[in-house]
């Protein structure tokens, strides 16, 4: 049990991270990365919709599956998501303007980023399973999809960070001018995918 604990916490953090192996989630690493603290605001908010989504469609497809429904899935896992969002933000926006002014349109754009909806799928089907050694016919697991949800937010949160601190710093940089902005950003994201790849191969 403590190995495939390990390995989930390993799997979902690096080796299939959402944002630099699978690139799923590219909209807000790119856009909201600009500074560490807005990033890390991000990467929470991303990581508690990916763990209360997963924790509320994980039971829901079961019971959809016993009804023989499941093709209806990924309608019912949106509106889900969109719901948590849509909460989220108004949380947000109550508790700190400053915060959700920061985070701007990138907050609503949680509602279609594809790394919760990935993770809320991925989480249901058998390749999970068996990529973390287990029979998936027999292992169906809320904890282990709870907790593949909450290290994929984590695995999110330091991809946003790193791009973060490293945007933060290239600032200072005379870099140049036909590589401003977006041109050095996408080569920075290149090489810190290539640098997470390493884990792939563990």
């Amino acid at each position: 049990m403590g190995a495939t604990i390990l390995t989930i916490i390993i799997t979902a953090a690096f080796s299939s991270n959402f944002i630099l192996v699978q690139f799923l989630g590219i909209c807000p690493f790119l856009g909201v990365s600009k500074r560490t603290g807005s990033a890390f605001y991000m990467g929470v908010a991303v990581t508690l919709v990916m763990v209360l989504a997963t924790l509320i469609t994980y039971p829901l497809y079961l019971g959809m599956k016993a009804l023989n429904i499941e093709f209806l899935e990924i309608i019912f896992f949106i509106f889900i998501i969109a719901a948590l969002v849509q909460m989220l933000e108004k949380i947000i926006a109550k508790i700190s303007p400053s915060l959700y002014k920061t985070m701007g349109i990138y907050l609503p754009l949680i509602t279609t980023n594809c790394a919760i909806l990935g993770v809320a799928e991925l989480v249901i089907g058998d390749n999970f399973y068996a990529s973390i050694g287990l029979q998936a016919a027999s292992s169906m697991n809320l904890g282990y999809a709870l907790l593949y949800a909450l290290f994929a937010g984590v695995g999110f949160m330091l991809a946003m960070v790193l791009m973060g601190g490293v945007r933060e710093r290239i600032e200072k940089l005379p870099v140049a001018k036909c590589m401003k902005g977006f041109p050095i950003t996408m080569v920075t994201a290149s090489f810190m995918a290539m640098a997470f790849y390493v884990f792939t191969l563990l």
